[in-house]
């Protein structure tokens, strides 16, 4: 069985269901069907499955000739989840979010196993690519399909790939970014890559799916904790006055030993701020306290409450208070260049403005209305940015500095800057670094 599913899947031959059609799944369902497999992708947002059937992608990096040419190819798309039965590998990109305690909520998971390992037969690979605490694909997903009479590593090979994307950067594709895969069992393992091979230019087997699960969130962890380093020097250069992007230019210019990360206004994006919690979380099964990632999580969780006091003394300083300003966030992207909101820092700052009392708009050129959010409400759109509109707020806080912005423009028309993201250089009588 296993060797059919291989065979199958190094010719082209198989067909691929791709779980969730998200900023993850959407990049690599195009990817399959780029090289020529038959794709199905399942979602259960039913708008999200229209507009792709109509050849349009909901993605701002991801034009809407890349879906066309994927119709073109045979590439279909579904909320009939009884449709599992039709395709050889499950490759599942959920949501796994935190929550209201900050602890791991796998339900998007496990309901869409749930959903699925009804319909599952023999000869399939199902594999987890959601980021997730170590156990979750043996102890959590193997049980739920093993309860209809298959056993993993003979009949159904199952797998978990965390995914490697990052919007807007141009520099990394989903084929070109290493792919870190680990089985369930041995035989799992080499379903895994044959699964991936033939899409992607260097798979990284590992021997478990703990293991490849673990990868993930130190990946994470370790860019949390390293942001987390550089805001808190960010806090200690300005009592100094010395500007921390200077220094991180500077020290940057050490061939070795040294990465440079960025300070900013918060963590965004659905894995940062999110993963180093799902290790937390686990480590207290085995009696250990990650003192030091959860150190790192209250200073970056902290950043915007330290960026709101810039502010309040930026408008002090001119006789001014947050309550009854007018203040306009310049970003509202977790990321510049991109169109993605989750976990942005900048919602946060809007409503701690607008719980403040001050009188919010925004401008952000890839995102033109507010969009619907689960934790989240304000009814705005976009304001362009010209010289009038920009005098005639008291503030303008840039949050997220997209390249799209013209900051000369926006330096010599608004009355007072407070900049989260050093992107001015330059010291300013009317820009405050935050």
């Amino acid at each position: 069985m296993k060797a059919r599913l291989i065979e199958s899947l190094n010719a082209k031959q198989a067909t691929i269901g791709i779980v969730g059609l998200g900023y993850v799944g959407l990049p690599l369902l195009l990817r399959y069907c780029e090289v020529g497999y038959k794709v199905v992708g399942f979602d259960i947002d039913r708008d999200k499955v229209d507009k792709l059937l109509a050849g349009k992608s909901y993605i701002e990096h991801i034009p809407d000739n890349s879906v066309a040419r994927a119709i073109e190819q045979g590439f279909d798309a579904t909320t009939d989840f009884s449709r599992a039965s039709e395709v050889d590998a499950l490759i599942l990109c959920v949501p796994t979010p935190l929550n209201k305690y900050r602890e791991p909520d796998l339900s998007f998971v496990m309901n869409t196993v749930e959903a699925l390992a009804p319909h599952m037969r023999q000869g399939q690979i199902v594999s987890l690519e959601s980021t997730t605490y170590p156990g979750t694909t043996d102890e959590e997903l193997r049980p739920r399909i093993e309860r209809f009479g298959h056993t993993i590593g003979e009949d159904i090979f199952l797998v978990f790939s965390p995914e490697r994307e990052d919007p807007g950067n141009a520099n990394f594709t989903t084929n070109t970014i290493p792919k870190v895969c680990g089985g369930c069992t041995p035989n799992c393992l080499e379903a895994g890559m044959a699964l991936y091979g033939q899409v992607i230019d260097q798979v990284v087997p590992v021997s478990s799916t703990r293991a490849a699960e673990l990868t993930k969130l130190l990946e994470n962890i370790h860019r949390a904790v390293n942001i987390g380093l550089v805001n808190e020097m960010k806090i200690v250069a300005d009592k100094m006055g010395i500007d921390i992007h200077e220094v991180i230019r500077a020290a940057a210019t050490k061939p070795f030993g040294f990465v440079a990360y960025y300070p900013g206004p918060g963590l965004g994006g659905h894995c940062i701020p999110i993963d180093p919690f799902y290790l937390t979380w686990k480590a207290r099964e085995f009696g250990v306290h990650t003192r030091f990632i959860e150190l790192a999580g209250e200073i970056n969780s902290s950043m915007p409450d330290y960026v709101i006091s810039k502010i309040t003394s930026a408008l002090n300083a001119v006789r001014k208070s947050i309550a009854g300003s007018k203040i306009l966030v310049l970003g509202i992207a977790y990321k510049k260049n991109v169109d993605d909101m989750r976990e942005s820092p900048s919602v946060a700052l809007m409503e701690r403005l607008r719980d403040l009392g001050a009188e919010i708009a925004y401008s952000d050129p890839h995102i033109p209305a507010f969009p619907k959010m689960r934790d989240h409400s304000f009814d705005l759109k976009s304001v362009s940015l010209t010289a009038e509109t920009l005098a005639s707020y008291d503030c303008v806080l840039l949050a997220t500095d997209h390249d799209r912005f013209d900051y000369e423009m926006i330096s010599k028309h608004s009355q007072l800057i407070v900049d989260s993201r050093g992107r001015y250089l330059e010291p300013s009588s009317h820009i405050v670094k935050a």
